[in-house]
């Protein structure tokens, strides 16, 4: 008998801890998963004798056998030749990969736990059929975490596996549920290597319906997220000018559409991105309670996240209405607000980041160096001090992007936007727009309307809504009314309107030719 064909889309670890079992039988909980599609089971127990280990394995595994899926035991390889299942899963401090392939044979299923890519080499080498890389995220289910890696530290390991040409299966585990999966898989993905499944415990054994649970959660492992299909639409090299004369059309279209812009911001700037978003034909609606996010997410907009408030209830919101739009296949657009003036936010930006996907991050320079990691400069309040030169933050904005597989906006005198394999800077805008609270939160506000009906290439969308909000700015400031901030509010307003009408109704794109968008190498 040779080594089954294994489907690894699916992994359900077994976990009978009451705190994720509670009162449900153990067999039961694995057939109803099985019923919803899981491919792969590992039973994980850590505790009890052999004996009874045994009795458990081999009632499990005639329900495995059932239907067709292979049983993989954690650790024990006497209690996976006792019971005669498919396999075992080994970790870094259990039996030596070499020993137990002598002691199961060629035909069984083995894998191992990998969290560097020195050891996901190792065990590639030692012949090792899948590896499950991880810790992705912290989870309550497994508390002896050596690193928490994230789905950078799992796409450099497929990076290098696949470098090192070798094709051994990959899943990941690690704080993976339904609204996180899509996003999880997506940015893991390496160029030449992608996961071939991942691996949950609390997702599956703990939920309310265990069968829909599984259904749900295969059907986003095989099916794209909405994010992946519009993150490039534009095949082959753009020009900047490519790019300025997409911009009509993204603005005809918000104009047509009508898009829903839901943000959460604060008290200070609610009111401004609200006539922002109505002078650019987006429908404002500032929500800041999460437990909305759920019946919001479904009217075809996009989300804002300025992060304004970083107490626990404001956070706790943000997460909630992430993940929502997330699950909803929805925009999001991430403003990490002063991201770098305490260790709080800073610990804010890891929260938002690490449970969901952000289509655009907005922020000035010292924000995007937040979000990027490893800056110890002080910020101060929500301004920026620029360190970096013309190049370095196009690097910076490039790799934000490359790694987060979004589209990253560094705002400042000169913009820099970047998908990670395009990136232009953009020339526009005044000074006024500085002087007057909210008016970068509400750039976001402006982006989220541009990107919400995912109908073009997201960075033309983000980059049309720079374009609007800039040059609005630049004509607001020459009009003779205006003789300061004060004065440049209302005619910024105003000139956002009229740029819409123009381009929208009579096809007047006088204003376009201001454009100063450049492509950076």
């Amino acid at each position: 008998m040779g080594r089954p064909d294994v489907d690894y889309s699916l992994y359900l670890v077994t976990d009978s801890t009451p705190a994720i079992l509670g009162d449900q039988q153990l067999n039961a909980v694995v057939e109803e998963s099985l019923k919803g599609g899981v491919t792969l089971v590992q039973l994980r127990e850590k505790t009890g004798d052999t004996g009874h280990l045994v009795t458990i394995a081999r009632e499990l595994h005639k329900i495995t056998k059932t239907y067709n899926v292979p049983l993989i035991i954690n650790d024990r390889v006497d209690v996976a030749l006792a019971v005669g299942c498919e396999g075992v899963h080994i970790g870094q401090d259990d039996m030596e990969l070499s020993t137990a392939r002598k002691l199961l044979g060629p035909n069984a299923i083995i894998g191992v736990t990998v969290s560097t890519v020195d050891e996901a080499l190792k065990a590639c080498e030692g012949g090792a059929d899948y590896l499950g890389i991880g810790t992705v995220y912290a989870t309550p289910t497994k508390t002896n975490t050596k690193d928490i890696i994230g789905t950078a530290g799992v796409r450099g390991i497929l990076e290098e596996i696949a470098e090192a040409g070798y094709d051994t299966r990959t899943v990941c585990i690690g704080g993976i549920n339904e609204s996180n999966v899509q996003r999880i898989v997506f940015q893991c993905a390496a160029e030449k290597k992608r996961l071939d499944g991942v691996a949950t415990v609390s997702a599956i054994m703990a939920a309310h319906d265990i069968q829909g649970a599984a259904r749900n959660l295969l059907g986003l492992v095989k099916s794209p997220p909405a994010f992946e299909v519009d993150l490039n639409k534009q095949s082959g090299n753009v020009s900047a000018q490519d790019m300025v004369e997409m911009a009509p059309s993204v603005i005809r279209h918000v104009h047509e559409t009508t898009p829903l812009s839901h943000n959460m911001t604060n008290l200070v700037v609610q009111n401004i991105a609200a006539n922002v978003a109505l002078a650019i034909g987006a429908s404002p609606i500032m929500a800041g309670y999460g437990e909305e996010a759920s019946d919001l997410c479904k009217l075809g907009g996009s989300l804002v996240i300025n992060m304004g408030s970083v107490d626990p209830a404001g956070l706790a919101n943000y997460v909630k209405a992430l993940k929502a739009y997330n699950l909803a296949g929805r925009p999001v657009i991430y403003d990490p607000v002063g991201a770098g003036a305490t260790s709080l936010r800073r610990a804010a930006v890891k929260t938002i980041m690490s449970n969901g996907y952000l289509d655009v991050i907005k922020g000035n320079e010292g924000e995007i160096k937040t979000v990027f990691g490893g800056s110890t400069e002080q910020q101060r309040g929500v301004d920026s001090s620029s360190t970096l030169d013309a190049s370095q933050k196009a690097k910076l904005v490039r790799e934000l992007a490359a790694r987060e597989k979004c589209v990253v906006v560094m705002t400042g005198k000169t913009d820099f936007v970047s998908d990670g394999l395009r990136t232009f800077a953009i020339d526009n805008g005044h000074e006024y727009l500085g002087l007057v609270t909210g008016t970068g939160c509400t750039l976001g506000t402006t982006i989220s309307a541009a990107i919400a009906s995912r109908q073009t290439d997201r960075l033309a969308a983000v980059i049309a809504a720079i374009l609007h909000f800039e040059i609005a700015a630049e004509l607001a400031a020459t009009r003779p009314e205006v003789r300061g901030p004060g004065t440049f509010v209302p005619a910024f307003l105003d000139e956002l309107y009229r740029i819409r009408l123009a381009t929208a109704a009579s096809g007047d794109l006088s204003w376009l030719a201001r454009a100063k968008v450049s492509s950076v190498e």
